[in-house]
């Protein structure tokens, strides 16, 4: 696999106006989706979408060096075997979103002692486009195939 210079960037390595116009885009708003598609920071678009569960967008990130946000998209949803990749490859910080996310007590305190409360929001973001994506597959008036 090609390697180019962002790889392997950690999500605090980003400018706050980044962070924030991701955690717009987690919550839906397309604008901001589109300035990180077109303003530089296609990644982080992809990362978006392949949370929301775009295949397309997952391969993206695996085949241009970001599989550590393409394991993240899947860890966000509990898969183990993404978790575990993140343990292997110690990408600490995103396992400590993932427990973020589900609200561990532990993590958050770890976000707030180290002045990361953006990721805080980010995590409570995602949270909750996962419990509407749970609530979405959970209504028997929408067919899912597999």
């Amino acid at each position: 696999m090609k390697e180019n210079k962002n790889t392997r960037k950690e999500l605090y390595h980003y400018p706050t106006k980044v962070i924030l116009a991701m955690i717009e885009a987690t919550g839906g708003n397309i604008k901001f989706h589109k300035w990180l598609l077109t303003g530089g920071y296609p990644e982080l678009a992809a990362l978006i979408s392949a949370i929301r569960h775009d295949v397309d967008a997952f391969n993206w990130l695996m085949k241009n060096g970001f599989n550590h946000f393409a394991a993240f998209s899947n860890a966000v949803d509990d898969e183990e075997k993404a978790i575990n990749w993140l343990v292997i490859h110690k990408f600490n910080f995103l396992l400590v979103l993932i427990d973020a996310v589900e609200n561990k007590p532990n993590a958050i305190e770890w976000l707030k002692k180290h002045k990361l409360q953006i990721f805080i929001i980010f995590t409570k973001k995602l949270l909750k486009l996962k419990q509407d994506q749970n609530m979405h597959y959970a209504d028997y008036h929408t067919i899912n195939f597999k």
